[in-house]
């Protein structure tokens, strides 16, 4: 399992390293420096697949607690830590920004524990702002309750989901509660934790009960000297259980978390850097698509050869396909490249369709109609007609190529060998069934 997850590990690193070499050659051979908008407008991704890098290197997990206000998320965090270190108290709202502390359970792996502010309390904009900062860089999620799930915090364990981060539900505070209820309250949790109402029940690891900061109980105390008096006294933290859960994730799945991580953030800077360049460069590829589509049109309508307009068809649309990547400066990668392929054998298709259907409704093709137009001139505006028929679906072809091939080189960037998303199904193929991964790649919808 250790040399699965290390294995992991180096594939999401020669994963961003790819990316990165591929965008420092573009700063070196001028593409970026010759275009400052464009080295501006994407410089913010290019940060983040550098910082995404040097987090893998220093192999630190962060884990994120989350939840409403009054959950006891900051304690819960404390009782981790076996320190009062972030602050805890009776008012609502008392962590007003992310705060975060090194923890190493064990001594052996390293981890960042980051406390967030309540999800519900007041800014919520800027609030919700602050929390999709901290989920994108969490590896894993630690969701807090204290009860029953309200609605507000079904909607919040939703939007969490939606991050494709590992998630644990932890039950707090259970000491106010009675077993019969708390054993009520936790198959409630089973059901809602999984974020669908058609999806399994949370596994074991999933959900944790805990009390991280138990009540003060009244307890009765005998003195030596006879007198007997009523003290009271706070029990000591009940987390034992989430601090081995965590434990067990780290040791059994933890690097291919940090992996997993850090390839979701990867695959999102080079989607942004793609759409970004590709937003900024619309108007010239539009005018090349049409360019080209021009170009085979007018090539197909003149030359009178069947076999000479689907191989000329096939050539320009490759070099509209080289025109385009030029253009964007984008990785071209090999995973899509049969999808491309595809739709430039339909273009071409559609001509020797089109040929054949002239031949049907005129009688002759194109080809005989150029041969024989000599013996008879009538066949001249056979010709014609058949020209003109094949010229528009060739340049339908072409621009459809062109599209295709935009649509190619602004999500195909994270495909291909060492793509990030081919990297992605790549780990969680890998996972077992009784893994937190596992819950993770059946959201995403990821069969094997």
């Amino acid at each position: 399992m250790r040399n699965l997850q290390e294995t992991h590990l180096n594939r999401a690193r020669a994963s961003l390293r790819q990316v990165l070499s591929w965008y420092g050659y573009l700063r070196k051979s001028g593409q970026l420096s010759s275009n400052p908008e464009l080295a501006g407008l994407v410089k913010p991704e290019l940060e983040a697949l550098n910082s995404t890098l040097n987090k893998l290197d220093s192999s630190v997990i962060r884990i994120a607690a989350f939840g409403l206000v009054s959950r006891g998320k900051s304690a819960v965090l404390n009782a981790l830590l076996g320190d009062k270190i972030l602050q805890t108290g009776p008012l609502n709202g008392v962590t007003q920004w992310p705060r975060s502390v090194r923890w190493q359970p064990g001594g052996k792996v390293l981890v960042e524990l980051i406390d967030t502010p309540g999800l519900d309390e007041i800014e919520g904009e800027s609030r919700a702002d602050m929390a999709r900062v901290v989920v994108h860089q969490a590896d894993l999620i630690l969701f807090v309750v204290s009860g029953d799930i309200t609605r507000t915090e079904y909607q919040a364990l939703l939007e969490l989901r939606q991050a494709q981060k590992p998630l644990i539900l932890v039950f707090n505070k259970i000491d106010l509660y009675p077993d019969t209820d708390q054993g009520a309250i936790y198959q409630n949790l089973q059901q809602l934790g999984a974020g669908h109402p058609q999806a399994k029940p949370l596994l074991p690891d999933e959900i944790v009960m805990v009390a991280a900061e138990p009540a003060p109980m009244e307890v009765r105390v005998e003195w030596p000297d006879g007198r007997v008096s009523d003290e009271w006294e706070t029990p000591p933290p009940q987390v034992d259980e989430l601090k081995e859960t965590i434990l067990n994730i780290l040791n059994r799945e933890g690097r291919s978390l940090l992996a997993l991580n850090a390839l979701i953030q990867a695959r999102d800077a080079e989607a942004a850097i793609a759409q970004k360049t590709i937003d900024l460069r619309e108007q010239e590829a539009e005018d090349i698509i049409w360019q080209f589509t021009k170009y085979k049109a007018l090539a197909v309508m003149l030359n009178p050869i069947a076999f000479l307009d689907i191989l000329g068809g096939t050539v320009a649309d490759l070099a509209l396909i080289r025109a385009l990547a030029r253009l964007y400066g984008l990785p071209m990668t090999s995973y899509e490249a049969g999808k491309i392929l595809k739709t430039i054998l339909f273009s071409s298709g559609g001509l020797l369709l089109g040929e054949l259907g002239s031949s049907f409704l005129l009688g002759l093709g194109k080809s005989t109609a150029a041969i024989t137009s000599g013996d008879n001139p009538s066949n001249i505006t056979a010709f014609a007609g058949s020209a003109i028929a094949q010229a528009g679906i060739a340049g339908y072809g072409a621009y459809s190529v062109g599209k295709a091939a935009q649509v190619y080189l602004e999500k195909g960037c994270t495909w291909g060998q060492l793509g990030a998303s081919s990297v992605i199904q790549e780990i969680l193929s890998q996972v077992d069934q009784n893994t937190i991964l596992y819950r993770l790649r059946q959201e995403l919808g990821i069969k094997y």
